[in-house]
């Protein structure tokens, strides 16, 4: 017996009183509208693309004028439908059909909303967030793989990247610098995985970070004298510690009449001084032919007069490229290392030092990045999601065959305050010969940085 016929007989058998739909009667008609409003988007999508073609997929198109069209077809569609939808299915089919063609589908929302930091999603029926450093899950879905395929395609053809069979990783960004990583199948092995990290229109400020808890107030003044006066200063930490964020934050304080390159994978600082020339690494073409990467970029930054070197990451032999500018002249280069502490990532430079495959003796290596960095700048994400810096730390000189280490502010205890360890730092003498004035106080023992 079918569905409606059980229902019959119950009404009947009550005697034609009114019978309250039971859950299973509730999802089935919850499902019903849901494939109508699939059926209708999937009829929509087809007339778009029949009326405007290759336009949706344009990214020199004005986006007003294609938001304009694509809600004229649509209004056209659900117009012209038989049995009228309700006017909260005709909102929420308007609203998840101009996300779809005009957005990123089902993740639109998340991306908009201000309190998501990360979007992940683990195939067509899996998308989870991340709010103030912690993990929830949605009920948002893709229809399905190819859904969500089209969806990333979107976001890598608008920047230049393909994402295929032959090529199943890319790196991304969206409009807004925010970084986007696709995996594919057969890589991808329960179905396309895509990752993005927001970046915040509105990015934070020193003052924000010294707010939060980020920094203290005695570690900004210090690190902001260190920038002024053009000290070399490493980002380091693991990954989603909010380095570039700091990185961001360190930039801030370069004077605006200095010429700043900055060099990344995908293009995410967001730089407030006028000039500033932005470069971005380039994976090889389907040819397998056409690639740029972070190294090339710093070698040919060094020929473009610049005052400052900024480099979102170096992962890569372009450590040694860096150290090589940092000892030339290139003072006040800023960039970010993955690492666990201030000493493992020395050990981390050294080796991708290696990588460029010089074969340089150990102490060399080790006498170069004595001679090029100054601050270490390590900062750390606690399980309760805050983000902080742990350590300043001053690189200072070989002892044998060691660097020594010197930390200026540290964290006492997790969640407590960035104090000041009671030295004071060599590089002081560095910023009076700047003309730079920090207050000694910043550095008494026992005092709150």
């Amino acid at each position: 017996m079918s569905l409606a016929d059980r229902l019959a007989a119950a009404r009947e058998s009550a005697g034609h009183e009114l019978v309250e739909p039971t859950p299973l009667t509730e999802r089935m008609s919850q499902l019903g509208k849901q494939d109508r409003i699939e059926e209708i988007k999937g009829t929509v999508h087809a007339e778009l693309l029949q009326q405007l073609g290759p336009q949706l997929y344009d990214a020199d198109m004005d986006h007003d004028e294609l938001a304009e069209r694509v809600h004229a077809v649509l209004a056209e569609v659900l117009g012209a439908q038989e049995k009228p939808l309700s006017h909260r299915d005709r909102a929420r089919a308007t609203q998840e059909i101009t996300d779809d063609i005009l957005g990123y589908g089902p993740i639109e929302p998340f991306l908009r909303d201000p309190t998501v930091s990360e979007v992940m999603v683990n195939g067509a029926h899996q998308i989870w967030l991340e709010r103030d450093g912690r993990l929830e899950t949605t009920a948002a879905r893709f229809v399905d793989e190819a859904h969500l395929r089209r969806t990333i395609d979107k976001i890598v053809s608008r920047v230049g990247r393909r994402v295929d069979e032959s090529s199943p990783m890319v790196d991304a960004r969206l409009p807004d610098g925010s970084r986007v990583n696709a995996v594919i199948p057969p890589l991808a092995v329960d179905g396309s995985a895509l990752t993005i990290r927001k970046f915040a229109a509105d990015p934070l400020t020193a003052e924000d970070l010294v707010a939060n808890g980020t920094l203290s107030p005695g570690a900004h003044d210090f690190l902001a004298a260190c920038v002024r006066a053009r000290l070399n200063v490493i980002v380091s930490g693991s990954t989603g510690a909010g380095k570039t964020t700091t990185l961001n934050v360190l930039s801030s304080f370069i004077p605006a009449d200095e010429r700043i390159v900055t060099i990344e994978d995908a293009a995410e600082l967001q730089l407030k001084q006028d000039h500033v020339v932005r470069l971005e690494s380039r994976p090889a073409n389907i040819e397998g032919r056409g690639e740029v990467d972070t190294r090339d970029l710093v070698r040919n930054a060094l020929r473009m007069r610049p005052d400052r070197i900024v480099v979102g990451e170096v992962r890569d032999a372009s450590a040694l490229d860096m150290l090589q500018a940092m000892n030339t002249g290139h003072d006040g280069s800023i960039c970010t290392v993955h690492s666990n502490g201030p000493r493992d990532t020395l050990a981390r430079i050294e080796t991708m030092v290696l990588m460029a495959g010089m074969d340089l003796p150990m102490r060399a290596i080790r006498e170069q990045m004595a001679s090029a960095i100054d601050l270490i700048v390590h900062q750390t994400r606690f399980k309760d999601g805050s983000r902080r810096v742990t350590h300043v730390t001053e690189v200072e000189r070989m002892e044998g065959d060691v660097i020594t280490l010197q930390d200026v502010f540290v964290l006492d205890r997790p969640g407590g305050d960035l104090v000041p360890s009671g030295l004071r730092p060599k590089v002081v003498e560095k910023l009076e010969y700047a003309g730079v004035v920090v207050d000694p106080a910043l550095f008494v023992p026992g005092r709150r940085a």
